[in-house]
């Protein structure tokens, strides 16, 4: 089967909307409503849907990769963003180094786990 695809875009919970939404606009994400329960977070051309939606089983099982080119300096400008402050709930774990690459992790104020690396080349 060929595909002319254009984008991917998973879609993901939110126990509290609104401090979810404010999370990933302080991420750096554009938001854009669709509607009363939903939005469309993007960066460049990729993008997830946010949900007005929880179930627990479902959001404590949510993992999504983001790949960048430097997870380093990704990483010094999440430190500065001080979510876990801002976010009860929220935190970030550091970088940690595999034999693919290297990834640090944010756990947004649901629950919803952001792993965020870099492929060595």
């Amino acid at each position: 089967m060929e595909h002319k695809a254009k984008s991917i875009r998973p879609f993901i919970g939110a126990q509290d909307y609104r401090i979810s939404r404010e999370f990933y606009c302080d991420l750096g994400f554009e938001e854009v409503i669709i509607a009363s329960n939903l939005s469309l977070f993007q960066y460049g051309a990729m993008g997830f849907y946010l949900q007005d939606a929880y179930v627990k089983d479902w959001v404590d099982n949510t993992m999504v990769f983001l790949e960048v080119d430097n997870v380093t300096d990704f990483w010094e400008q999440l430190v500065k963003l001080d979510l876990s402050s801002k976010y009860e709930h929220a935190r970030i774990v550091p970088i940690k180094e595999y034999d693919w690459g290297k990834e640090c992790f944010i756990h947004d104020p649901s629950g919803v786990l952001w792993h965020v690396g870099e492929f060595y080349k």
